[in-house]
């Protein structure tokens, strides 16, 4: 087994939403935001190479969406999908799965592109299977109004068009591989999947937006775009003494500086340990 950090570029969000009931005397010390307080967040994805199988979590923003869709998200970087797997030795093409933790546009809107031939809204990844639950799915196609805005069809129908869709149970630990399984969060979204590996002996937790970054480790900072806030409190409670008890790597898909955290429980509650890069962790 191989892993590979995919960064597909940068964009911006209220800092405020991110952080929820947190004042931004304190968040901003670790996030801090611009004159219209946004503040910058990556788009990194997780590439797993295991045995015949090129796995790919997630698939960032895309490009198909319009410039007035991207100008209220302020994207930025130089870095894209496709150079990023490039430099790693691969092609889209080449992967055979996607696992998607949830339908949110930051999350899914590259799994679509816009056909430069006629327009049609086509998988971006051929050859790959993609992997949801019908759980979450449903939740995706009939939106409740706080988060419809981020659950865009255009990202999500023509998946399901495609006959590519292929749907996991929701069973925490459900096994995806020999070497993954699948954990579930309910708080920020419904059935929101977090893909767990194992890697020689260690553990690796790709925690998607139970964690977006290592500011939001304390229990209480909760973004205010979880539909379920108290759930996801509990959640994290759940899974950061998990952390501290396995010493597990969390994989950061937000954070724009910090690839992987971990996490140690203190006096004050659980706080950041350490933050390293993913190839530092594979040694």
């Amino acid at each position: 087994m191989k892993l590979y950090s995919i960064d597909t570029g940068l964009f911006k969000l209220d800092g405020g939403a991110m952080f929820g009931v947190v004042p931004k005397s304190i968040w901003q010390r670790t996030n801090p935001a611009d004159e219209r307080n946004m503040c910058t967040w990556a788009a990194r994805l997780l590439l797993i190479e295991d045995g015949q199988r090129l796995i790919l979590v997630d698939t960032g923003l895309g490009n198909k969406q319009s410039s007035k869709f991207f100008s209220h998200y302020y994207r930025h970087g130089d870095a894209t999908l496709d150079d990023s797997l490039a430099k790693n030795g691969f092609h889209r093409d080449d992967i055979t799965d996607v696992i998607l933790t949830h339908l949110h546009f930051d999350h899914v809107g590259g799994a679509i592109h816009r056909s430069e031939a006629d327009g049609r809204l086509l998988p971006a990844f051929k050859n790959a299977l993609y992997w949801s639950n019908k759980q979450h799915w449903d939740w995706a196609l009939f939106p409740n109004h706080r988060e419809k805005p981020s659950f865009l069809q255009e990202n999500i129908i023509p998946i399901y068009e495609s006959g590519q869709l292929r749907f996991l149970d929701v069973e925490d630990g459900i096994r995806f591989s020999e070497n993954i399984t699948i954990r579930f969060a309910h708080g920020h979204t419904d059935a929101m999947m977090l893909p767990q590996i194992s890697y020689q002996g260690k553990t690796l937790l790709y925690m998607a937006d139970l964690l977006p970054s290592a500011g939001h480790i304390p229990l209480p900072y909760v973004m205010s775009y979880d539909v379920r806030p108290l759930t996801t409190m509990e959640e994290r409670k759940k899974y950061w003494q998990e952390a501290v008890d396995g010493d597990y790597a969390l994989f950061l898909e937000h954070d724009p500086v910090n690839e992987c955290c971990t996490i140690q429980l203190t006096e004050k509650g659980y706080r950041l340990k350490d933050t390293f890069s993913l190839n530092e962790w594979l040694g």
